[in-house]
């Protein structure tokens, strides 16, 4: 049933899979993942590597590379239990399946294990994930004009969520983020994003961390009339974020997005139901009136 369910996921995110092949990143990490098989397998290669097989076969795997590719398949089905959206699931694939390879690689000869660490630390330096280009209504703050906006108009509701490039969680949590400001961004709730690698200043003050180490990110603020009711993952006393998983359904239940979104749309509707009446109830003075002179009678000519 598992094998069922993800041949059909497979063929289900076939184009999108088809769309990262062609990407730099993705394909150079699609390679860098099956470098040991290809090593291993490899005619003219394989058969001038080290082994351990009691048959003296060494174009086939030993007991000890079959172990270290099962515990690599155990901890991949693990991290991808909490995993939401396929960027995620894919970059789990990616990284655990490099560090299998380190091992792997230096396991079967130390040269062959430092010439791909090198390769990999090369990669993460000059490879990055490419960024959510999709539709989206999301307003980007800079460390200037983050509190002028969120206090403008106190009837409008923000969501704003703190984020990092250079955080695989904000990558995939991004084409998320926008689907949730193109379903719900109206004139009384606005989303906007604000990028703590580049206004580290503002990431102290609303007390975000900024450190590689750090599980605050991404983090989501709730703001009415400028002052914050609610973030999403919480902080304790000690200034640890508490757990919580960022998917569609919690975000939408915690923060209560169809209340405000239809609480927006009542507002709107009658502030213009309030313009139409005003506009109703002005009277239309006579031009002699306008010009301060008399009205003259039939009985006065």
């Amino acid at each position: 049933m598992a094998l069922i369910t993800g041949l059909f996921a497979f063929f289900w995110h076939l184009p999108q899979i088809y769309k990262w092949i062609l990407k730099p990143y993705y394909s150079l990490s699609v390679l860098m993942t099956v470098a040991f098989l290809i090593i291993r397998k490899a005619p003219g290669i394989c058969e001038h590597l080290a082994t351990n097989r009691e048959d003296g076969n060494s174009c086939d795997f030993d007991w000890r590379e079959v172990e270290i590719l099962m515990f690599l398949s155990a901890v991949v089905m693990m991290k991808n239990r909490r995993a939401i959206t396929l960027e995620q699931h894919v970059g789990n694939l990616f990284l655990f399946s490099k560090v299998a390879n380190v091992i792997l690689f230096f396991r079967l000869d130390i040269r062959l294990g430092l010439l791909y660490l090198v390769l990999c630390l090369a990669f993460v330096m000059t490879c990055k994930p490419p960024l959510y280009m999709g539709p989206e209504y999301i307003k980007y703050f800079s460390g200037k004009n983050i509190d002028d906006e969120l206090q403008k108009d106190t009837r409008v509701t923000w969501i704003v969520e703190f984020y990092a490039n250079w955080s695989p969680e904000c990558q995939s949590f991004a084409s998320m983020f926008a689907d949730l400001s193109l379903k719900y961004n109206c004139k009384g709730l606005k989303f906007g994003k604000l990028d703590i690698g580049r206004y580290g200043e503002v990431a102290e003050r609303f007390r975000v961390s900024t450190s590689a180490l750090t599980k605050q990110l991404p983090t989501l603020v709730l703001f009415q009339g400028g002052v914050e009711i609610m973030r999403r993952p919480m902080v304790d006393k000690k200034g640890r974020a508490v757990s919580w998983t960022f998917n569609e359904e919690n975000i939408i239940r915690e923060f209560n997005l169809n209340e405000l979104f239809q609480k927006s749309k009542k507002q709107k509707k009658a502030g213009a139901e309030e313009v139409v009446v005003e506009e109703e109830e002005v009277p239309v003075q006579p031009a002699a009136v306008e010009a301060d002179q008399p009205i003259e009678s039939k009985k006065d000519q």
